[in-house]
Formats: C-alpha cells, sequence, structure tokens
C-alpha cells in the first residue's frame, strides 16, 4: 500500500476563500492558514438540519412508539441536541490535528484498520445524501405540478433529480469557505420560510387529539430518544472534524460542544416537536411513500410554492454538507485523486440511488428506517473508540497521517492498531446481537438474539455498543505499549502561543506548559 497522498504546504495550496476551488484534500491545515471562530459550527450544523426530514422523524414518536407531543418535544430535545454535542466534541479532534475525521481515524485505527470504519462512514454519507436527493426531487417534481402543471413521469423525475444534484455540486466542488458562507446566508432565507410554512401547518393541527392523547412509557421514550439520535446527530458524528479542521487550536473545545448542541437543536426541536403534532391528529405522515405530498396537502394550495422552495432548500443545505464530507472520505479510503473529482464521483453513486428510491423502491421509509438502523451500530462503535481516544488527549503527527505503507508511525502491527480495531468489532458484534432489522413487522431482515430484550426493545443498543467499544478500547489500550507510544508522537503539532483542550469539555490550558 502506498502513501494516499504528500504532505502539502501553504504554497502548495489555494487560500481558504469563498467563491474559489478549495485546493486542499485530506492534508492537515497548518496554524498559518487557521480561521474563523467557534460560531461557525453554529451555522454548520443549523443548516444541516432545517430540512423537512425532521417533520417524519417526529411522526415516528407518535406513530410507532406511542408517545404524546410533549414526551416526543422532551425526546427530540435529548435526542437532537445531545447526539450534537456528541459531534461537537468529536470536532475537538479536527481542530487539534487539522485533518477531515477519518483522516484523523489513522492515528486511532492504523493505516488499514482504519479501512473499515471510513468505508463504513462513506457508505452512510451516500445513503443520507440519497434520501436528501430523493426528498428534494420530490419537492421539484410538486413545485413544476404547482407552477406549470408538470405531472410527474420518468424523464422529469431523473431531470429533477440531477438539477439537486448539480445545485449540490457546485456548492460541494467549491469547498470549505464557500460552504461555511452559504451555509450561514441561505439559512436565514430558508429557515425563514420554514417558520412561514410551520405556522401554516400549525394551524391544520387537531389539538384536542393532541391533548387527548395518551403518554407512553418511559422504554418507549428511550426507544424514541435513541431513534432521534441515530437519525440525527450520531449519522454526523465522524464529519464534524471535517468542519472544525480550519479554525485555530485556541478555541476552546466546550465552545464547539455548545455550538453544535444548540445550532442542531433549534431547528431539529422545532420541526420533530411539529412532526409530532401533526400526527397525532393524522398518523398519515409517518406512512407516507411521498413526505413531500403529505405534508404539502396539509397547506392551502397558495402555500405550495414558498413551502417547496423551502423544503428544496434546506436540504439543499443538508446535502453539500454530506457530498463534501463523502469526498474527503473517498480519498481517505485510498481512492487516489483530487477532491474535486472525489465529490464528483460521489453525486454520481447519488444519482443512482435516487432513481433506485423514485422509480424502483415501493417505499421511502422501509428503506429509510432500515438504513438508520443498520449504520447506527459500526458508527456508534467508532464513536465511542475515537471518542474516548480525543478525550484522553491523543495529538496527531501531521506527516504521519498521510503515510499509510509499512513502517510509517501509525502502522502499528500489520497496519493495524488492534485494541482499536477489536474494540471497534466486538462492538459492532454486540450492537447487532441487541438490534432488529426491518422495513416493516412483517418483513424482518435480522433479528440478534437479544433484540427482544429489555435493552434490544428499548431502543438502548446503540448505547450499549458506544459503552463496550469504549471501555474495551480503554483496557486493551493499557495492555498495549505501542498504540500509547503513538499518542503523543515527537514532532506532533500541539500549537504554538495558543491555547488546546486534553479533554472533550475540559479546561484549555497553555500548550507546552
Amino acid at each position: 500500500m502506498s502513501d494516499s497522498t504528500v504532505s502539502a504546504t501553504p504554497q502548495q495550496t489555494a487560500p481558504d476563500k469563498v467563491g474559489a476551488v478549495e485546493s486542499r484534500g485530506i492534508e492537515p491545515v497548518p496554524d498559518v492558514e487557521r480561521h474563523g471562530r467557534a460560531g461557525q459550527m453554529f451555522w454548520t450544523w443549523f443548516a444541516a438540519n432545517i430540512s423537512i426530514l425532521g417533520l417524519p422523524l417526529g411522526a415516528t414518536l407518535v406513530a410507532f412508539h406511542g408517545l404524546n407531543f410533549w414526551q416526543s418535544a422532551l425526546v427530540a430535545t435529548v435526542g437532537s441536541a445531545g447526539s450534537f454535542a456528541i459531534v461537537g466534541a468529536l470536532s475537538i479532534a479536527g481542530k487539534r490535528g487539522g485533518a477531515p475525521a477519518m483522516t484523523l481515524s489513522r492515528a486511532v485505527f492504523g493505516a488499514r484498520g482504519n479501512l473499515g470504519p471510513t468505508l463504513i462512514t462513506w457508505i452512510s454519507r451516500v445513503g443520507w445524501e440519497t434520501i436528501n436527493t430523493t426528498t428534494a426531487a420530490y419537492a421539484l417534481l410538486a413545485l413544476l405540478a404547482a407552477a406549470f402543471g408538470w405531472r410527474q413521469n420518468d424523464v422529469l423525475t431523473v431531470i429533477c433529480l440531477l438539477v439537486f444534484i448539480c445545485c449540490t455540486l457546485l456548492i460541494s466542488g467549491l469547498g470549505h469557505a464557500t460552504i461555511m458562507w452559504i451555509n450561514r446566508w441561505a439559512t436565514y432565507v430558508f429557515g425563514v420560510l420554514n417558520l412561514v410554512v410551520m405556522g401554516f401547518l400549525i394551524d391544520t393541527v387537531d389539538w384536542h387529539k393532541v391533548s387527548s392523547a395518551g403518554a407512553g412509557s418511559v422504554s418507549a421514550m428511550i426507544g424514541g430518544a435513541g431513534v432521534i439520535a441515530a437519525g440525527t446527530g450520531i449519522g454526523w458524528a465522524n464529519a464534524g472534524a471535517d468542519y472544525a479542521r480550519y479554525l485555530p487550536r485556541k478555541i476552546p473545545g466546550g465552545r464547539l460542544v455548545i455550538a453544535s448542541a444548540t445550532g442542531a437543536g433549534i431547528p431539529l426541536v422545532l420541526l420533530i416537536s411539529l412532526g409530532a403534532l401533526l400526527t397525532a391528529g393524522d398518523p398519515g405522515l409517518a406512512t407516507a411513500s411521498d413526505p413531500i405530498a403529505a405534508i404539502h396537502a396539509m397547506l392551502p394550495s397558495w402555500m405550495a410554492v414558498p413551502y417547496l422552495i423551502a423544503a428544496f432548500g434546506g436540504l439543499l443545505l443538508s446535502n453539500h454538507l454530506s457530498v463534501y464530507s463523502a469526498g474527503l472520505t473517498l480519498v481517505t479510503l485510498g481512492i487516489k485523486t483530487k477532491r474535486t473529482i472525489a465529490v464528483g464521483i460521489d453525486v454520481v453513486v447519488t444519482l443512482a440511488g435516487g432513481i433506485y428510491f423514485m422509480l424502483i423502491a415501493g417505499s421511502f421509509y422501509g428503506p429509510f428506517t432500515t438504513f438508520l438502523t443498520i449504520l447506527a451500530v459500526p458508527i456508534t462503535a467508532w464513536v465511542g473508540v475515537f471518542g474516548t481516544d480525543t478525550a484522553l488527549g491523543r495529538r496527531y503527527d501531521p506527516a504521519a497521517l498521510l503515510q499509510t505503507r509499512p513502517g510509517s508511525r501509525y502502522w502499528y502491527r500489520g497496519g493495524l492498531n488492534w485494541p482499536a480495531v477489536v474494540s471497534w468489532a466486538v462492538a459492532i458484534v454486540v450492537g447487532l446481537m441487541l438490534t432488529e432489522v426491518e422495513t416493516s413487522p412483517t418483513d424482518v431482515w435480522f433479528s440478534g438474539p437479544w433484540s427482544h430484550s429489555w435493552l434490544g426493545t428499548s431502543g438502548l443498543g446503540w448505547a450499549v455498543t458506544f459503552v463496550v467499544a469504549a471501555g474495551l478500547y480503554l483496557v486493551l489500550r493499557k495492555l498495549s505499549p505501542r498504540s500509547r507510544a503513538a499518542e503523543r508522537p515527537e514532532g506532533a503539532e500541539t500549537g504554538t502561543g495558543g491555547h488546546d483542550d486534553l479533554t472533550a469539555l475540559g479546561t484549555p490550558v497553555r500548550s507546552g506548559s
């Protein structure tokens, strides 16, 4: 295995400027190119979560978990803000090492051992992009029908998919600075549109049914929180560092956690709670094959154009982040190409997935929930290992992160850091044993032997997965001197004249003190 790339100097890469194509790939960002504030993470995750996919998530809490509105609002707060606090904590690694999350993961899992988590991450990103693209294409089809009376057909469906993908490619291809700028200003526009739409949707709520709805069980609330966490923050946990890597090291890590949790929590709590309100009166939203049309039917006809524009824009803001991260992940996986080409490969795969969902698959939410259930397990296991490693104070050797040949600092034994790889694999097995994968009650794909235990039915499989991964890694790491020796390698960047965090939420201390 050869090196996937070579170290870049500031002279080899163009400045991170709005409107310019970002030339940097996965190579760490040097201190002289660091810029920005912690508040950027607020806008990043606010923009990523103002899409209407929050509404059907809230619908599932009422229709499938039996929760009332107040329980759903509490579950939405815990699941979304809590899971994005984890995203913020993991993004501290990006500030420390200046590289994308899955590139930094090489230091934890080893050059070869990191291939498994990286592949899972790329599949996760492509899955989310496919869901975003499919939903956006439905929105565009409905917009064309409302504005021009054009009826959906196969050709028009593919055209709508291409339009959304081209918009995504334009933003993601330009890169980090443009994404950060668009996130902030487009959030104002589409955020206001969403508030207007939400106002009209609230007017359709059957308040009598909402007030008379019975409360669900505590175990149902726990399971609901797990579903929300898996459908929101856990899916982004392995991307936080991608957007924090340009931030100066002196920014306290706690600010990243707060900015991420509030940035995502505000729109998600509002949207998920509204989805629960709507479903309390009509459970149709939870089972709709086309969520765009289901929500559209609740609005007055003259609201069609503003609503559909808001839906399209919100999904675009989420999708360009996912595609950007997927491009970096694909390069980390070993694809020897520029970041912009990797982004292009990614959107081609997404187009194929969108065609499948819209023209071949018979259900939207069956594959959607199945997708979330399956990928939540290995991603949570990675979070357990990587998050523990970050909390222990890992520092990164910038040059070594780009070296994937035998004998390099992060080669360990056979290219694998065994404590991390074994912990990740064992946690996945335990998590799957507590998981049941189904598209409907009569279509069960996989049922783990412990899936019907209290832990399994309460939706705590993801939490057990995290605890097993983190706990086992702590034990095995202590038994591996080679693993510990690589955590603070000689020559690793720890910052100069600034501040850094020794734990995920710790107090910043003077570097080198």
